[in-house]
């Protein structure tokens, strides 16, 4: 389920405008009751309070609910609510503030429930530093060191700035959302929004409003048909220095005189060490390179390298350099598919979004057809973005299946193969088909239609055939 944090607002009277209504003629009221400021007052007060009573525990209704009922004076001390109003000691109309130590006129006073005489100006000051520092004002207390009375968002609505009201209430919404078992920030880098996941579901994988998705489990970019922990170690490995330590085995070799690291990049086996040093040598074998001629394989083989690696013969090192060459150019292989269905995704997502204002325009125009009938599209680039979002992470699910089940590995890699050329079919008629007729007269637009809706769903079956079957595949 998709969730915008507008939908998670704290709301007070001060978003709502009054209505007048007309209940009929004065012989009528008998009917209704009047709301006296008093009782909307009342109103006011019970819902500031319960938002700090709701705040304090943590958002959880039903431990709130039996502990107020079995002890209202209890929960309010713990709070800090007192349930009765203490007036200001003095009934004379000038008052000394205790912080600034003014006297000044009883209306430039804030009355609070606890009864401490604190000018406006010094609680302005208090709440604005307080907010400044964070979250931490959702606790704030009377700035009385003995007086433990918790200040509400009332104080906040009637004193702040606008810029700290709505500070005020972003921190209760963070609190809100963070505090939920089924509500998360979206991950995604400058996106706001917050997502609720819909109970019952057997899928985690969510979807936010920007088009981000990630794994309500793990907070990863969402992965399925792969597992949390395969997920875990494919993240790890691509940013671990163990890769980097790998390919400097793979890649470089000591020389044999001086031990300094060489890579050989490029040209022929004939390796000439950089001064003071300039040994020459065989990159294989490593040998004098003065023992070698065309008979040991010329410039750019070995013979003497083959022989060893024939008959077993490598020592542990150059054994440990083969095995790390093997292991990384295994990983390349994955890796930079796993990248390159990543950027097609991405750029898809681009395209997605520039269709209001690129490709349907110009179908629009040409076919008449209206937004509604043009619908297709935009499901057919979704299901790409959806289906690159999956075949990227096939790629990790296949590094990790064990090398020794080649019946396991040769299917998933034919499973996989299909997958990808459906999916190409389905973008090259999105992408460029459409593109086509554009540029054509004579062609029939209901031929397009029918084509591109049907790759769609069978796209979109045979992914949901094969995910279901990876998810159903131990590693």
């Amino acid at each position: 389920m998709e969730s915008d944090d507008d939908n998670l607002e704290f709301y007070d009277n001060s978003d709502y405008e009054e209505e007048e209504h007309d209940y009929g003629s004065d012989s009528d009221t008998g009917n209704y009751s009047s709301v006296s400021d008093e009782d909307e007052s009342n109103v006011n007060h019970y819902e500031v309070a319960a938002s700090k009573l709701l705040y304090y525990y943590k958002w959880n209704v039903s431990q709130l609910h039996d502990q107020w009922f079995a002890d209202e004076h209890k929960v309010r001390d713990e709070v800090c609510l007192p349930s009765a109003v203490v007036p200001f000691s003095t009934t004379e109309e000038s008052i000394k503030c205790g912080i600034c130590f003014d006297v000044l006129p009883r209306e430039e006073f804030y009355p609070v429930v606890c009864g401490h005489p604190y000018c406006k100006t010094c609680w302005r000051g208090y709440i604005t530093t307080s907010i400044n520092d964070g979250p931490g004002c959702l606790s704030l207390r009377c700035p009385e060191p003995s007086c433990r009375v918790a200040v509400c968002r009332d104080l906040i609505d009637d004193l702040g700035t606008e810029v700290e009201r709505e500070k005020y209430h972003r921190y209760y919404l963070r609190a809100y959302v963070e505090e939920s078992r089924k509500i998360k920030w979206c991950p995604m880098p400058g996106c706001e929004n917050a997502v609720e996941l819909e109970l019952g579901n057997n899928t985690f994988d969510v979807t936010c409003l920007c088009f981000g998705s990630f794994c309500w489990n793990c907070g990863e970019d969402a992965h399925r048909p792969v597992n949390c922990e395969t997920v875990s170690k494919w993240v790890l490995k691509n940013s671990s220095e163990a890769e980097n330590t790998k390919w400097i085995l793979a890649n470089s070799k000591p020389c044999p005189m001086c031990k300094r690291n060489i890579e050989k990049n490029k040209g022929c086996m004939h390796m000439v060490c950089s001064p003071p040093c300039k040994y020459q040598f065989c990159w294989l074998c490593l040998g004098d390179w003065k023992k070698h001629s065309k008979e040991t394989g010329g410039f750019y083989a070995c013979n003497i390298y083959r022989d060893k690696k024939e008959k077993g013969l490598l020592d542990e090192e150059e054994s440990i350099r083969e095995m790390a060459r093997s292991s990384l150019n295994k990983y390349a292989h994955y890796y930079e598919r796993w990248t390159a269905n990543q950027k097609s995704r991405e750029k898809a997502i681009e395209d997605f979004k520039a269709l209001d204002t690129g490709i349907l325009v110009n179908l629009r125009n040409k076919t008449n057809e209206t937004e509604g009938q043009l619908k297709f599209i935009a499901e057919a680039w979704e299901q790409i973005i959806e289906c690159r979002r999956v075949l990227k992470w096939t790629y990790a699910y296949g590094y990790y299946l064990p090398e020794d089940e080649h019946v396991k590995k040769q299917l998933f890699e034919y499973l996989q193969g299909q997958a990808e050329a459906q999916l190409e079919k389905l973008h090259n008629c999105t992408e460029k088909e459409l593109k086509s007729f554009l540029e054509k007269d004579d062609e029939d637009f209901r031929n397009i239609r029918a084509k591109l809706v049907g790759l769609t769903a069978v796209t979109q079956s045979y992914f949901t055939k094969l995910v279901a079957y990876f998810e159903t595949q131990k590693l």
